[in-house]
């Protein structure tokens, strides 16, 4: 659940991302009045591996190593087996469609596996302003096209574990079936995807929500139809299939079958009753349709739980339950079968959350069981597996628990589990957390151990609530949803733990002191237990604080500049101020509660707090804060502000909603008056990074609306001008919540996402400037060119190209030319335009990336079609100029 901003979380263990919810969005904006600039940035993720609910994971039953996740809020992705990573999928998903990385159900094609579908949104509440929609690829995930639904989807609403609820058709590949939420009922497409239409004579919509009183429409939306399974053997190429189930959120008609290929529909005679079908897997070998029950939709609830086998010939229902239901504590799910052994079938127990979920396995179609682990004399656990987390330290939480528990934990909401079809001994799972898998299962069956190791590289899946890039010590430390945040010392490598002592689940607010980066302070949300940490090592090592009477969350958090005070103001309690490290907290005055509060970055004693268009000042260290004179702010609390290191009372503030003022302001007077900056439509975040060479003034970054164009910018003249530092296949959803500049690297900038991790970019331009980039009129001199094919498949390809100027003069555009020896052809080019004449290919710069300076490159990626040999090109001009070939 991650609704920071909206709920507080009711669940200790819950670790589906807790994150806040996008304002209501804004119409487009008014006619470009700005002229944009932009420039190379190249993308990646500070790494963290991980850190939120995988509920899906889907393997194609025609090519090997074909594998993708989904997860609720954080896109898709699609498994790298070369490099045993994944690739996001949907960080072209924008501002005005957020909702739409919530993947609610993924389905790989397994007639023509270059196509794969999502069906995607984030919730069917008022939360998520826009309908759901089902995404299509033709090239794996590489680019998409989209048909619109006309309702809600609901990727992270209860019973996202379910699933899949969207199927292809495995004979007729054109034919695809959605189940949908809120009483919409059974969709089909007979285009691939393209439109859908309502099964009209689909006799149940479902009727199960997990909490009827819940008056926001979170709980108590209708989980609706939550499973399509084909049997495959009922049907040849070309031709539909004829027996399709359904899995329907009904705890007394749970299952439906259709034996025309959807013309009519009935409910399965004989099935159990009293539960929820969560998943339905079919083995056409032996004609055995396996269901995994429980009594609640999940993933965070279930009490009860049951597994059956039905006989699709006979019509034989038959209990093939591990354990007696009265043993039960927990509901079934995580439901595979081994393709290549015909009656080897695993499930788990999804809602086993103490002491450890369980994985249960059975070789002989659910005749008998065994566990992934059992007691040998309680509470000591004897494990069929070991774990290896060297890759992802933190998954141990640091903890150090009494048996039965165990560190690291096998697991919790386990629901999606998938053995390879086409190797017996891989098999993979979801967790709140991670990936988790393993290459040698089979030695569960010979006496042996298989190894658990995370298999999650690359699918970052934290939301990301605040971030700090002090001027020394570690160059980032990010407030992160569930788990906390981390001290990140090296990008590219995953940190040893979250903060801990103590350990937040969710850490809402951090600073250090400017001119003692040494002293951090972090706030969050923490069951029982403080609510509030300092550090003196620059975060490696904490110790709490005190709360004031009556806090329930963290709320913001301000350090002064030289570290010897602190205001708070955490939720449940209005605004705080204390000396030293928070034994003991003072009310402050003049400020109400729920205020959000920073620090001046120069003098010690000068605080900052915004509530409801007001803005407000103290000057003694937080004790009495005075509302300043300015008007014209937001009226909302959709705001962030900052304050500018080096420079009292040099503030800027970003924030606003459609309905009212909205943009980003600036005082250099101490908050006594604000200046709308006129060339920013929207701004969400603001942040400060260092300056461009020769430039005096730091450089700002924002997640804004720009000249009718929303991204991230950056601007190094003090807001005169900006250039837009993204491009439409980065766009990462939700940016809205944080953003800073490094101080110590030029162009380096961090970015919040809900779900995506952290993001940070690098600029290929060094110089700086508006428009960042030389002013000669042709290409010249020397070149250098990085031809990269990063994924390859049966008939197609995707390859990365980056040009280097590595002569002494700067490029104000490019023509690059190479010829494929193979009959290559590109299909879709991104970062550049292009022709292709035969072999022979053109690829020319778009307006925003012509410049490139002398020691700089640029980089563009496409798709293309190949047979036969997919060789490398030998060789590429820059216009006349033969280019080096690394």
């Amino acid at each position: 659940m991650r609704r920071t901003r909206i709920l507080t979380a009711a669940l200790a263990l819950a670790a589906g991302l807790l994150a806040g919810t996008p304002p209501a969005l804004a119409a487009d904006g008014a006619p470009p009045t700005t002229t944009l600039a932009a420039e190379s940035y190249s993308w990646k993720n500070a790494r963290i591996d991980g850190g939120g609910f995988v509920p899906g994971i889907v393997f194609n039953r025609k090519e090997k190593d074909l594998a993708y996740a989904r997860t609720d809020i954080g896109g898709a992705y699609r498994w790298q087996q070369n490099s045993k990573t994944w690739t996001p999928l949907l960080d072209s998903v924008g501002w005005a469609n957020w909702g739409h990385t919530g993947v609610v159900s993924l389905a790989s094609d397994s007639v023509d596996p270059d196509k794969v579908y999502a069906a995607v949104g984030t919730y069917t509440n008022s939360w998520d302003p826009g309908n759901g929609a089902v995404m299509r690829s033709a090239d794996r995930g590489a680019s998409w096209l989209k048909a619109d639904l006309p309702f809600k989807l609901g990727g992270n609403m209860p019973g996202r574990g379910m699933g899949e609820r969207l199927a292809v058709d495995p004979n007729r590949n054109s034919v695809l079936y959605l189940g949908a939420p809120s009483g919409k009922g059974l969709w089909r497409s007979t285009d691939s995807g393209v439109t859908w239409s309502q099964v009209a004579n689909f006799p149940n919509v479902g009727n199960y929500v997990q909490d009827p009183s819940d008056t926001s429409g979170y709980s108590s939306d209708n989980q609706g139809i939550v499973w399509v399974t084909f049997d495959e053997s009922t049907g040849n190429s070309g031709n539909a299939t004829k027996t399709i189930y359904v899995g329907v959120a009904d705890t007394a008609n749970a299952v439906y079958r259709s034996t025309d290929a959807g013309a009519t529909w009935s409910r399965v005679a004989g099935q159990p009753t009293g539960q929820l079908a969560h998943k339905g897997v079919l083995d056409t070998v032996n004609g055995q349709l396996y269901i995994a029950y429980s009594d609640k939709g999940g993933p965070y609830d279930g009490g009860k739980g049951r597994l059956y086998r039905y006989a699709t010939a006979t019509g034989t229902w038959t209990d093939i339950s591990p354990v007696a239901e009265a043993d039960t504590y927990y509901g079934f799910s995580g439901l595979t079968l081994d393709r290549q052994r015909p009656g080897t079938v695993m499930a788990t127990a999804y809602s086993s959350w103490w002491p450890d979920t369980q994985i249960f396995r059975s070789t002989d179609s659910g005749g008998t069981w065994t566990k992934a682990w059992d007691y040998s004399s309680y509470p000591t656990r004897q494990n069929r597996y070991t774990m290896d987390v060297s890759s992802s330290p933190w998954l141990t939480w640091g903890a150090n628990p009494s048996p039965p528990e165990q560190s690291p934990k096998l697991g919790w909401m386990t629901e999606s589990l998938e053995i390879d079809p086409f190797d017996s001994n891989r098999m993979m799972y979801g967790t709140g957390a991670t990936v988790y898998g393993t290459e040698n299962l089979t030695q569960w069956d010979s006496g042996g151990q298989f190894t658990i190791k995370p298999m999650v590289q690359g699918l970052e899946e934290t939301a990301v609530l605040d971030l700090a890039s002090p001027p020394s010590g570690a160059p980032l430390l990010s407030a992160l949803g569930d788990i906390g945040g981390f001290r990140h010392t090296d990008l590219a490598k995953v940190p040893s733990m979250m903060f801990s002592s103590p350990n937040f689940t969710t850490t809402t607010s951090l600073d250090f002191a400017e001119a003692v980066p040494n002293t951090v302070v972090r706030t969050g949300n923490l069951d029982s237990g403080p609510h509030v940490a300092f550090s003196t090592d620059n975060g490696a090592n904490w110790f709490a604080g005190t709360d004031p009477s009556g806090v329930s969350g963290g709320g913001t958090v301000a350090a002064a500049a030289d570290g010897s005070r602190f205001v708070w103001s955490p939720a449940g309690a209005g605004v705080h101020h204390t000396t030293g490290f928070g034994t003991s907290w003072s009310a402050s005055s003049g400020i109400p509660a729920g205020a959000i509060v920073e620090s001046d970055r120069v003098d010690a004693k000068t605080f900052y707090g915004f509530k409801s268009g007001k803005f407000y000042v103290s000057s003694d260290g937080g004790a009495t804060f005075t509302a300043s004179p300015a008007t014209g702010l937001p009226s909302g609390d959709s705001v962030r502000f900052k304050a500018l290191p080096g420079a009292k009372g040099d503030i800027w503030l970003a924030g606003g909603a459609s309905d009212g003022a909205y943009g980003l302001w600036h005082s250099t007077d101490g908050g006594a008056s604000f200046t709308k900056l006129s060339n920013v439509e929207q701004a969400d975040t603001i942040g400060f990074g260092k300056a461009a060479p020769g430039a005096s003034y730091q450089t700002l970054y924002t997640s804004a609306q720009i000249a009718g164009v929303r991204g991230i910018f950056r601007s190094t003249d003090k807001g005169a001008t900006w250039t837009r530092i993204n491009d439409d296949a980065h766009q990462w959803g939700w940016t809205g919540d944080a953003i800073t500049g490094d101080p110590r690297v030029y162009g380096r900038v961090y970015v919040s996402t809900n779900g995506r991790g952290v993001i940070y970019g690098d600029t290929s331009d060094p110089g700086g400037g508006g428009g960042g980039g030389g002013t000669d009129p042709t290409p010249t001199g020397a070149c250098a060119v990085t031809y990269t094919i990063t994924n390859q498949w049966s008939g197609g390809f995707q390859a990365d190209v980056k040009l280097a100027n590595t002569g002494t003069s700067a490029w104000s555009g490019w023509s690059l030319n190479w010829a494929f020896a193979n009959g290559q052809t590109v299909s879709q080019l991104w970062n550049a335009e292009h022709t292709q004449s035969g072999a022979t290919v053109t690829a020319r710069n778009i307006g925003w990336n012509g410049n490139v300076a002398a020691g700089s490159s640029v980089s563009f990626g496409f798709t293309g079609d190949w047979s036969g040999t997919n060789a490398k090109p030998a060789a590429f001009k820059l216009g006349d100029q033969s280019c080096a070939v690394n």
